[in-house]
C-alpha cells in the first residue's frame, strides 16, 4: 500500500511511503535536504514499520519541535493505522 502525507513544521513538503506485511519498500521524502533525506529514506527500506517509528519518533531538527525523519515516522504510523 502506499500512503503519501503533507509534512508539517519542516522544510520538508511530505513523504510518500509503500509498505507490504510490515515492511517499508518504498520511502521518499519531497523537500528538505537532498542529500539527507535520500540517505534516511535508503535507511529506511527493508526494516520493519514499526522499528523505524520508535527510532525517529520525537526526532527534533535544530529549534523545531520536529524534524523530517520525525514526520517520516508520522506518515509510516499513519499508513499503518490506514492498513487495519
Amino acid at each position: 500500500m502506499e500512503y503519501t502525507r503533507r509534512h508539517k513544521g519542516t522544510c520538508s513538503r511530505s513523504s510518500t511511503v509503500v509498505i507490504e506485511d510490515g515492511i517499508i519498500k518504498e520511502a521518499k521524502i519531497i523537500g528538505g535536504c537532498d542529500g539527507n533525506t535520500k540517505g534516511i529514506c535508503n535507511l529506511v527500506v527493508g526494516l520493519p514499520a514499526e522499528l523505524v517509528i520508535e527510532r525517529f519518533s520525537g526526532t527534533t531538527c535544530g529549534f523545531k519541535p520536529t524534524s523530517c525523519p520525525d514526520q517520516l515516522a508520522v506518515t509510516i504510523k499513519e499508513a499503518l493505522e490506514q492498513q487495519q
